[in-house]
């Protein structure tokens, strides 16, 4: 919808897992090496891009700094996009197709576990530009959203 290609980290966490252990110290490694190649690379070719990313326990905080110093450093601007929802409305989608699709986490129980354990606590991240509550609008107008303020 807004040209720009999607860096979408699921992809980065589909391929370290097939090497190594979801949380292990080579996953930690590697998707970290991953992430900041694919930045520096981007930034170096005044390549816009969509990054997603759910903070969890598993990302060094300090990461999230040096990825925008690479940006910033380079004369470009990162937005950040939070993209808000309750934890009811997490485990009312865990299940759906789309996240199956991709591999991600779909069982309510585990969910629950790794949140009671800590597992998606992270420092706060830089200040939204933008925040969009997702249980308000559906997946295609949270893009269109997103669309009309990267636009402005």
């Amino acid at each position: 919808m807004t040209g720009l290609p999607l860096f979408h980290n699921h992809l980065t966490v589909d391929l370290v897992k097939s090497l190594f252990e979801f949380g292990s110290p080579g996953f930690i490694k590697l998707r970290e090496e991953i992430w900041l190649s694919s930045f520096k690379a981007a930034s170096k070719a005044q390549q816009s891009f969509i990054f997603t990313f759910n903070p969890e326990n598993t990302v060094d905080p300090a990461l999230i700094e040096t990825l925008g110093a690479i940006i910033r450093n380079n004369g470009d601007e990162i937005l950040f996009i939070e993209l808000k929802y309750s934890d009811e409305e997490v485990l009312r989608r865990i299940g759906n197709d789309s996240r199956k699709q991709f591999g991600k986490l779909v069982d309510k129980k585990l969910y629950s576990f790794y949140k009671s354990e800590g597992g998606f606590d992270f420092p706060p991240l830089p200040k939204p530009s933008l925040i969009i509550d997702t249980e308000k609008l559906n997946p295609e107008k949270s893009a269109e959203a997103i669309k009309e303020f990267i636009e402005k």
